[in-house]
């Protein structure tokens, strides 16, 4: 139902949607003022002129002045604080040559991740692992099965990678019950490995995480596939090869440990 609020919304002012962004994010603080609650009042009471069920799941300062940063069904949105102007596109920080987000949205982030117990996760990790990544992924996507080839080459890196499931053709797809037959797998990462090979998927049902995972994956506003995020909420976008998803890692204060 969100999903279909904020599309509505949009197409009533003709904004056009936003490309997943391989570039990496970065954290501006903002300093808290005593007149925030009546700012967000304003931009929530704005919203409800343009669709009067239109709720937020989040609003919060933006990392830039005169700002409210908005999320709704995982869409990042702008919106003035006297509540006039609304924009989609994410401002990118010409300073830290990344795309600008707030400590508010990161924790936002990391509060859903936290969400998805570690124990659902299909994890590849090296010992001492100094970076941890969550990755939603498909098995059908080229660039998951991409992703999954560096797999070594990460972890030697040091880098730990924490599968997430994201059947990109929706809940009740082909792609939905392969996937759920690889999370009940006895071996789930030997059965990721082998779909990500294009080789069968023995059919098998349990109860499982993917819907929630998947569910949790539309709220963070993914719309494909890998979608790579930090442990401390950045979302660093789709393929990296390895060198380059590691500096931008190195780049991130808070990236560091598990999300």
């Amino acid at each position: 139902m969100l999903r279909i609020a904020i599309a509505a919304l949009l197409g009533a002012i003709s904004l056009t949607a936003c490309a997943q962004s391989k570039a990496p994010e970065t954290t501006a603080a903002a300093a808290p003022s005593a007149t925030d609650g009546a700012v967000e009042k304003r931009v929530r009471d704005a919203l409800r002129q343009l669709d009067p069920n239109f709720s937020p799941d989040y609003i919060g300062a933006a990392p830039f002045a005169g700002f409210r940063e908005v999320v709704v069904s995982g869409q990042v949105l702008y919106v003035t604080d006297d509540g006039r102007f609304l924009m989609q596109a994410q401002p990118y920080d010409i300073g830290k040559r990344a795309l600008a987000t707030s400590e508010g949205l990161l924790a936002y982030r990391r509060k859903l991740l936290a969400t998805l117990p570690h124990s659902d996760r299909i994890v590849f990790a090296p010992p001492n692992a100094r970076y941890t990544i969550s990755v939603f992924t498909d098995i059908e996507c080229g660039y998951c099965r991409k992703l999954h080839q560096d797999i070594a080459e990460l972890n030697r890196q040091g880098i730990a990678v924490e599968y997430l499931a994201f059947p990109r053709m929706g809940l009740g797809s082909k792609d939905h019950t392969d996937m759920i037959s690889v999370w009940c797998a006895s071996d789930r990462k030997a059965a990721l490995t082998a779909a990500k090979s294009d080789r069968p998927v023995e059919p098998k049902n349990c109860t499982n995480p993917v819907a929630m995972q998947y569910n949790v994956g539309q709220q963070l506003g993914i719309s494909g596939t890998p979608a790579i995020f930090a442990a401390d909420g950045t979302q660093l976008g789709g393929y990296l090869p390895p060198a380059q998803l590691k500096a931008a890692l190195e780049r991130l204060p808070g990236a560091a440990g598990s999300p």
